[in-house]
Parts: C-alpha cells; structure tokens; sequence
C-alpha cells in the first residue's frame, strides 16, 4: 500500500554526475528511514546510503565523499547527487523506505509496519 517512484537514471559519462529522487505514496504515517540500494550484474545488492527522519545519514565506504543523500520529511521524497561518478558505479539503482502507515486511511489508529521498494533504475557510468 506504499509505491516508490523513482527517477533521474540514465547513462553518464565518468566524472559526471546524476540526481536520483524517489517519491512515497500512499497511506502512509511517517517514514523511519529511507535509503539507496544497488545491483550490479553478478552482484549482491548493496546499501549505497541510508538518511533517518532526523536527518542521520550514513554511506557506503566506494561513495563516500561522492554521493549525497538528503530527503524532504513533507514531500515523502529522497533524493541521492551523485558527483564524480565511476564505471563501478552502474547498477540498478533502488529506493527502499521502512516506517509506519494507516491502511485504512488518516484519522484511523490502526497502523502497521511496512517497508516498500522502488521499481529500481538504471544507472550506467561510461569510461
């Protein structure tokens, strides 16, 4: 009952940058922690970044001081600027959230957990 929308992939020359963002839906109450994942061919998926509703963030160690991850609380929307882009980096690239929704709709004290991925998209770094 919680759909991720992503956008911003697409193909970069090394060096180059990108802006992925990815949209929550839905019934939803509050987002604990939104985050950044992805998959390489022949690779496990891997945590790129990760930002809590207050704003704590932490990143993988290949994109530290490359990548930035922010979020807008109001707008159920994360965001990861990507800067300094290598060929390493192209993978599918997918947006996870974890919190809390009320299925039945605002004004309900009904709530349960979820935690919802993004269709996933692609990233592709040129050398």
């Amino acid at each position: 009952q919680v759909q991720l929308v992503e956008s911003g992939g697409g193909l970069v020359q090394a060096g180059g940058s990108l802006r992925l963002s990815c949209a929550a839906s839905g019934n939803i109450f509050s987002i604990n922690v939104m985050g950044w994942y992805r998959q390489a061919p022949g690779k496990q998926r891997e945590l790129v970044a990760g930002i809590t509703s207050g704003g704590i963030t932490n990143y993988a160690d290949s994109v530290k001081g490359r990548f930035t991850i922010s979020r807008d609380n109001a707008k159920n929307t994360v965001y990861l600027q990507m800067s300094s882009l290598k060929p390493e980096d192209t993978a599918v690239y997918s947006c996870n959230a974890v919190g809390l929704l009320r299925p039945e709709g605002p004004g309900s004290y009904y709530f349960e957990d979820f935690n919802s991925w993004g269709q996933g998209t692609q990233v592709t770094v040129s050398s």
